[in-house]
């Protein structure tokens, strides 16, 4: 007759615990998680601002339309006045008028905003030709984006007055 004998496990295979190997290769796939998390941090980020430059840039726009609406004789001015190029203008002069504040005044606070919020790089073309104003801003703002296209960063709007 042969007995049962109770299997037991031998000494070796019953500890337990964590070899060195598998702690390694948790902190590696931790690792790589926290720089993919830190990754998509940074790029939230760029694309916060990149959206809150295009906010900036539809309520800049709509402020000199309503300038041009409430000044409709002089919208052809307003429309030549308006433009600028990239770097043209120089933030440092820029002030705020106070009392009696004419076109001109209007205009330069304006510009001012657009490269105060916008940046250096801010550029401005405005037309207007029979009731028809054209109104394009382009800030650069995507110029950290290497495949962005050409004018990504570009809001340009049309209306009748």
């Amino acid at each position: 007759m042969t007995r049962n004998r109770i299997h037991r496990p031998s000494r070796r295979r019953a500890e337990s615990g964590f070899s060195m190997i598998e702690v390694l290769v948790a902190l590696l796939v931790l690792a790589i998680g926290l720089l993919g998390f830190a990754l998509l941090q940074t790029m939230n980020l760029r694309f916060t601002q990149s959206a809150n430059h295009r906010t900036q840039a539809v309520n800049l726009a709509s402020d000199l339309l309503d300038q041009m609406r409430s000044n409709r004789n002089d919208s052809a001015w307003y429309a030549a006045t308006a433009s600028f190029a990239a770097e043209s203008i120089d933030v440092e002069r820029c002030s705020r008028p106070t009392g009696e504040v004419d076109y001109i005044d209007n205009i330069e606070r304006w510009q001012c905003q657009v490269v105060a919020t916008l940046g250096p790089a801010a550029s401005v073309e405005a037309a207007y030709e029979d009731g028809v104003v054209d109104i394009a801003i382009d800030w650069g703002g995507e110029r950290w984006n290497e495949d962005a296209a050409e004018g990504a960063s570009l809001y340009r709007v049309e209306t009748r007055l």
